[in-house]
């Protein structure tokens, strides 16, 4: 392992560069990513060093309530998306292109990737799709618009691919490879690996100049993603597989909230210490 650059202090930069994850996979430096949809979180997550901010379309699941990734708009997208980059000062911020936004033709695409940056002020987008899509990735590029390809299990595909499996077990490794080539090609600055297995992301990594980032994909990728409320522990529910788990705020947040409640009841709170002078 190289010696760290990116999470150093004493080297890292003060604001965090497409060319700077470029140069962490030449390094063989590992980077991190972590999904963010608030100003609050943005400062946090910024603060401790993580490189990316994901403004993932999860938040359809995960802020909204949503049922699917399918259901979330552009609009809300860029609201969430303005948040983190407000709270956002080195990290490079990334938002999703949600579904229904792009894949009518390469020029809905760009259209509602540049609404992302005009009026969010995100760094990048991440669209979603095989080697079909990269015309589309290759128009958004040609107006300025720095690309992630996400490959493997796509969300916003599950019901084409028939519910949150695996992809790119057997026969399909080899297509997988191709695709990420041909995104790559078609100008994407890294592509992102959602469940796939740990060879077959070692392969699509080894295949690109690009670094990949990973999820539930293995450790061989550049970088790592998490959806945040998975890995602090705030949901409910299966964990899935590939998700550690570095806190249990569910559980710290109920305790706090339910002594304040009780406080409230018992008249304990506000006492004086709390309250002003005449």
């Amino acid at each position: 392992m190289a010696q760290p650059y990116l999470s150093d202090p004493s080297t890292r930069p003060a604001r965090i560069r497409i060319g700077h994850l470029t140069e962490a996979k030449q390094r063989g430096e590992k980077f991190s990513m972590i999904t963010c949809y608030d100003t609050m979180l943005a400062e946090i997550f910024d603060q401790a060093g993580i490189e990316t901010l994901l403004v993932g379309d999860s938040a359809a699941n995960t802020v909204l309530g949503y049922n699917s990734t399918l259901r979330i708009t552009l609009d809300e997208m860029i609201v969430f998306a303005k948040a983190v980059v407000n709270g956002a000062r080195r990290a490079l911020v990334v938002a999703d292109l949600p579904f229904g936004s792009y894949e009518q033709s390469p020029a809905q695409a760009v259209a509602s990737a540049v609404r992302l940056m005009k009026e969010a002020g995100v760094h990048a987008i991440k669209i979603e799709g095989d080697e079909r899509f990269a015309p589309y990735v290759d128009a958004m590029v040609a107006a300025g618009v720095p690309v992630i390809a996400h490959i493997g299990f796509t969300p916003q595909s599950e019901h084409a691919l028939g519910g949150y499996k695996v992809q790119g077990r057997g026969d399909s490794a080899a297509q997988l490879v191709r695709t990420a080539v041909a995104l790559q090609d078609a100008g994407a600055f890294a592509v992102l690996l959602e469940m796939v297995p740990s060879p077959v992301a070692a392969e699509v990594d080894a295949a690109l100049r690009v670094p990949t980032i990973g999820i539930g994909a293995g450790s061989s990728t550049t970088g790592q993603v998490l959806v945040w409320q998975d890995m602090l522990g705030l949901g409910t529910g299966r964990t899935p597989r590939f998700v550690k788990k570095y806190a249990n705020l569910r559980e710290v947040i109920s305790e706090a909230v339910t002594e304040y409640h009780q406080d409230v009841a018992n008249g304990s709170f506000p006492s004086v210490e709390y309250e002003f002078e005449k």
